[in-house]
């Protein structure tokens, strides 16, 4: 049976691939941040995963406002990047785990969550540059379960929607017949806002309490809607809902092995943590 090994979360901004590109690991602005990953690096080696289920948004790169969905899933066989018109690299192609994608997918119908299924989805810098970080410079010896929520064109979908989404994969992923060691991400946050006369926006406090509130009381951020959220995280900040929805994974409590607050960068507050079933 597939098991999940733990959950990380990360931010994802656009700046941190052009870092990369530009071997800026060691620069004093971008220290703090890339340090961050070497608790990460380490464990992923002693947990050696193979599949990566990752919930994030898309930027318009996969899907536009003309045709945005809550929830969607991809069932490829592989995945690409483009150049989104930021400078970042394209990185490799990633492959797709179709039968454990078709299982979730199966699963969450069932759960009564309509999610699209997608057989063709391109990768922007909310996947890709997570996986970069990582897995930086190798081969990834992972294979890719993509889950969108839209966090872009209000509506957006409820803290609590996204976490209960979370538990339905989890138990989708724990029934999965064959044997994979899951890792999960949730990327994108923390607070910031890039755009309008609160543009540079973080609020610390409210970061730091949602992330308290992560391995035993996830239910915290549910009692704000996403215009609360908003309010609090700025626009760009609801992206806490991916992270919420791969919490929801583990059931139960969970415990946090590792956790690393930044800011800023890029006008983001950066944050990365790693969680396992307590």
């Amino acid at each position: 049976m597939a098991k999940i090994v733990g959950t990380i979360y990360t931010t994802h901004v656009p700046a941190i691939g052009n870092a990369i590109r530009n071997k800026k690991q060691d620069d004093p602005y971008w220290k703090p941040f890339f340090d961050g990953f070497n608790f990460v690096h380490d464990w992923v080696a002693q947990v050696q995963p193979t599949v990566a289920v990752v919930f994030y948004n898309d930027h318009g790169l996969g899907f536009w406002l003309d045709a945005l969905p809550t929830f969607a899933i991809g069932c490829a066989e592989e995945y690409k990047t483009k150049d989104e018109g930021w400078g970042i690299p394209t990185f490799t192609d990633f492959d797709g785990d179709t039968d454990l994608s078709w299982h979730i997918a199966d699963a969450l119908k069932r759960a009564d969550f309509d999610v699209v299924t997608c057989q063709e989805m391109y990768f922007d810098h909310a996947l890709a540059i997570p996986m970069e970080l990582t897995w930086p410079g190798v081969q990834r010896p992972i294979k890719i379960v993509p889950i969108e929520i839209n966090t872009v064109l209000f509506p957006i979908p409820s803290a609590a929607r996204c976490l209960a989404l979370g538990r339905a994969v989890g138990k989708a992923i724990e029934s999965y017949g064959k044997d994979e060691r899951v890792l999960v991400f949730g990327t994108g946050g923390l607070s910031h806002q890039l755009e309008g006369e609160r543009a540079g926006f973080i609020n610390k406090k409210f970061d730091l309490d949602f992330v308290d509130s992560l391995p035993t009381n996830p239910e915290w951020a549910t009692q704000f809607t996403g215009e609360e959220i908003a309010e609090s995280t700025g626009t760009q900040g609801v992206e806490l809902i991916n992270w919420l929805a791969a919490r929801g994974t583990i059931q139960g409590d969970a415990k946090t092995l590792h956790m690393n607050y930044h800011i800023p960068i890029s006008d983001t507050a950066a944050c990365t943590m790693v969680q396992v079933a307590a």
